[in-house]
């Protein structure tokens, strides 16, 4: 029983690793393809760069996620698919909500309020993801 615990518990560490190499990877491509876009496809609007560059990102994740992360899911491509869209998207407004209550509100330092946004997104994701959307 022990011995169980104790490789259940090594599993849900790898888990994490691997959800954090995942999110690094899906960075890389978001900037990557953001400075693709400002630097040699000469997009005018940084927002617009960005905006491109953010479906790379996230594609990259959900692919990430699906296959390296969450192996052991079952559902089909479409549906986790969507599920992750939603849930990333309700995220992604909660990011802004928490920035603009912290920052626009408050008058807070953004940086602060952007760092805490961001670790309640990677929270949220994390188990958005394992509970929802590659659930067993």
């Amino acid at each position: 029983m022990r011995a169980q615990l104790f490789r259940l518990e090594a599993m849900r560490h790898l888990q994490v690793v691997r959800y954090a190499i995942n999110g690094l990877v899906a960075t890389a491509v978001h900037f990557g393809v953001l400075q693709v876009n400002l630097k040699l496809l000469s997009v005018p609007s940084a927002g617009v760069a960005n905006f491109i560059a953010a479906f790379f990102g996230i594609t990259t994740s959900f692919v990430g996620s699906r296959y390296y992360v969450f192996q052991s899911h079952q559902q089909p491509l479409l549906g986790q698919a969507t599920k992750f869209g939603v849930l990333y998207a309700a995220v992604a407004c909660l990011h802004g909500l928490v920035l603009y209550g912290w920052t626009d509100l408050q008058g807070w330092d953004y940086r602060f309020g952007f760092l805490l946004a961001t670790v309640l997104q990677v929270v949220l994701s994390y188990w958005g993801n394992k509970l929802l959307v590659f659930k067993k």
